[in-house]
């Protein structure tokens, strides 16, 4: 996880510095089966990564079909050639390079002394951001709530053991929210899951829910009493609802995005001022994470000599 941390930190560097290519990702909303199907393209120049990722998000597979919620395929291509160099399953890449950015937004907006952790959505998502958390924090104590109990509980077994820290589960997401230093949400929720009254002064949110103009997960309170950054302005402004509801309620502009994650990153912005700020970090994911989570799997399975080598012709 350090080290993926290390490439997705290095990554949104180079998205502000203009080395990294990333258009707006193809989305097909799927309804009826109330899933997304996205195809996800970045060029990192350089990190020298050329990828692509087709992921899907059905929401109600882990409910309706014991499956998981995200599958993924990503292709890595030489970007001298445009020669496949890879064909990588990329559900665990996307985990892991979801909770790496997680980390490097703890790592610039939590307070330095943060110690607890609220978790809401017990699902794998939430897991790799609890692990990036303590790369970057001296975590000792996360409380995770879930409508599931059982998934809590399950999730309370893994990451106590993985983690070496105390994990408990809840009954209420308000006791996930009040007392946390950094607050992870991470569902597939289209109704706010918490309220901004419990949001306690200096706390640090990692926002990486449900994606779409007309869902969120964050109540506009919420959104308002913030230090909002994005990982793209236009991303944000494009997909998530987190921030268009309250844009089109009227309760904020689009100048309440104080930054993106790469200017802070950079040191073009400031991120944490104070203790006693309440900064969010909302993400919707970028293609420049893959990319960079990709070349790293790639590099170390050539050191390796893992994988089986195929001919395309």
């Amino acid at each position: 996880m350090r080290e993926t941390i290390e490439v997705v930190e290095r990554a949104f560097a180079e998205l502000v510095q203009g080395t990294a290519y990333v258009p707006l990702r193809l989305m097909i909303n799927m309804e009826e089966q109330k899933g997304l199907f996205l195809t996800m393209p970045a060029y990192l120049t350089k990190s020298k990564s050329l990828a692509t990722k087709i992921v899907s998000l059905f929401e109600q597979n882990p409910i309706k079909h014991g499956l998981p919620t995200i599958y993924a395929l990503v292709v890595l291509n030489d970007p001298d050639t445009g020669r496949p160099l890879a064909i990588m399953e990329g559900g665990f890449l996307t985990a892991m390079r979801t909770g790496a950015v997680g980390g490097v937004a703890a790592k610039y907006l939590a307070r330095n002394n943060s110690k607890v952790v609220g978790v809401i959505g017990a699902g794998v998502q939430s897991k790799t951001q609890l692990w990036a958390l303590c790369e970057v924090r001296d975590i000792t104590k996360a409380l995770v709530y879930d409508i599931i109990p059982q998934r809590s509980n399950e999730y309370v077994n893994e990451m106590s053991r993985k983690l070496g820290i105390d994990v408990f589960p809840v009954d209420h997401a308000e006791r996930a929210v009040k007392g946390a230093d950094i607050l992870i949400t991470a569902t597939t929720a289209r109704d706010p899951v918490i309220n901004g009254a419990w949001v306690e002064p200096g706390t640090h949110i990692n926002a990486f829910g449900v994606m779409g103009p007309e869902a969120r997960e964050l109540d506009t309170t919420t959104i308002r009493k913030s230090k909002l950054i994005v990982d793209s302005r236009e991303a944000v402004l494009s997909e998530s609802g987190d921030i268009l509801i309250p844009i089109k309620e009227g309760s904020i502009t689009e100048d309440h995005i104080f930054s993106e994650l790469g200017e802070i990153v950079t040191g073009r912005r400031e991120g944490r001022t104070s203790d006693n700020e309440i900064t969010l970090w909302k993400s919707v994911g970028l293609a420049i994470q893959d990319a960079a989570a990709t070349k790293l799997a790639y590099d170390k399975a050539v050191d390796q000599k893992l994988g089986i080598e195929v001919e395309l012709t």
